[in-house]
């Protein structure tokens, strides 16, 4: 959640922030109303319970008529306190609620506009010249077709299974996961990072303190008989690891591995094909915890990361500086990386990177010692790889004609081979 005192002080930022976004602005004049209602409420309360005090202290001195007077006085008072209480408790239930409709404060610098208005920052590497008139001399397959030569990826098992969007990785693809994951922890532990395998279960508090029962909702599976949700993202269960604590040691940062669960409403006939957009999947995510001057740092370090991922992957890539109405509710700014897909014809998202600055630790209650005082943290997260889309990108940019492809260097002491072969 935001910052009140910024509600307060500069209630135009917020509404901005809102516009842009293309959330509610109208949320904002609404908070404001209700914080003065709840500041007032406490005010009302905190003076009835000192004049309680007050009563009290009268009632044990006094004697006789006086006493009774008094007391009955004090029962009177005591039926206000209980209700000025419960007008309090009241509001803070109603601005807080309300609190939490307002997303993070985008940064300045992120584009404006919906999710066709990012900036292309960088390009790095050439997409190969598929065609039987290109310099390859042989039309490009995709992913799809070479999981059938290589017996690397059923998808119609898949479905038979566990329905649409859904997916057996088998022999070289089961293996070529392996090495992924071995390879991007490996990095990640060499960059100081903490490898964890948290749950993918998390209870209602950890999901919403991290902005995913908001806008994001309707791709949240949701166990209703016991109240756990699965998470699509271990972003999740490693932003909780130190909620209600006080942390030092900062920055910490943390790489974790695990399955992810995603409904994808609301993307009917798209990705349809292949294991681009699927309901469940592996991922290892990077997270980071500091003080909030560091942040920005940190973003560009994560950013850095995934860049040295792709380039180790052989795989051509752009960045792009996502715009302002394709953010998360918690993300002030985030860069997707987006590499190349031969058989698309375009760049396709495999990771991002979002600076959520102090937003997901002051709903989950998570601080830091700064001088005799705490305040909260910062947060960033990003994606070092998602392994369906990374196959994806693996098996397309790295293809042979005879339906081979090319392990990248990076990955092959973990395969131990240096080229996957027709099964």
């Amino acid at each position: 959640m935001i910052d009140l005192k910024i509600l307060r002080e500069d209630p135009e930022r917020v509404r901005l922030s809102q516009q842009v976004r293309g959330e509610s602005v109208e949320i904002v004049d609404q908070l404001l109303a209700l914080d003065e209602a709840r500041r007032t409420a406490i005010t009302t309360f905190e003076a009835l319970r000192a004049e309680q005090n007050l009563l009290s202290k009268s009632v044990g001195a006094a004697k006789g008529d006086e006493k009774t007077a008094l007391l009955a006085s004090a029962k009177e008072l005591s039926a206000k306190v209980k209700v000025a209480d419960s007008a309090r408790a009241e509001a803070e239930v109603a601005a807080n609620a309300a609190l939490l409709l307002i997303h993070n404060l985008i940064s300045p610098e992120a584009p404006v506009g919906s999710e066709a208005d990012f900036v292309v920052l960088e390009h790095f590497g050439t997409p190969r010249d598929f065609g039987i008139k290109g310099l390859e001399g042989f039309e490009a397959k995709d992913h799809v077709e070479l999981g059938k030569i290589l017996k690397a990826i059923d998808t119609e098992r898949g479905a038979k299974v566990s329905g649409s969007r859904s997916y057996y990785l088998t022999g070289v693809g089961a293996l070529l996961e392996f090495a992924l994951v071995n390879y991007a922890i490996s990095s990640a532990t060499k960059a100081g990072f903490i490898p964890v395998i948290p749950p993918v279960l998390v209870n209602p508090p950890a999901m919403e303190g991290t902005g995913f029962l908001g806008q994001a909702a309707e791709n949240v599976y949701h166990l209703e008989e016991d109240d756990y949700y699965l998470v699509g993202t271990s972003e999740v269960p490693l932003a909780a690891y130190h909620m209600d604590e006080v942390i030092e040691g900062l920055p910490l940062r943390y790489a974790g591995y695990s399955t992810c669960f995603r409904r994808e409403a609301g993307t009917y006939g798209k990705d349809t094909r292949g294991i681009i957009r699927v309901h469940q999947f592996d991922k290892v995510e990077m997270f980071i915890f500091c003080e909030p001057k560091d942040a920005l740092a940190e973003h560009q370090k994560l950013l850095q990361w995934e860049k040295d991922f792709l380039n180790a992957m052989e795989i051509p890539y752009r960045v792009i500086d996502v715009a302002s109405g394709d953010l998360g509710a918690s993300a002030i700014r985030k860069f997707d990386i987006e590499a190349w897909i031969p058989t698309q014809n375009a760049y396709r998202e495999v990771t991002s990177t979002s600076n959520c600055t102090e937003f997901q630790a002051r709903r989950l209650n998570i601080r830091y010692r700064d001088g005799d005082t705490t305040k909260p943290v910062a947060t960033l997260n990003g994606t070092l790889v998602a392994i369906p889309r990374m196959i994806v990108a693996i098996l397309e940019n790295h293809q042979q004609s005879d339906g081979s492809v090319v392990v990248p260097a990076a990955l092959r002491p973990f395969l131990g081979v240096d080229r996957l072969l027709p099964a």
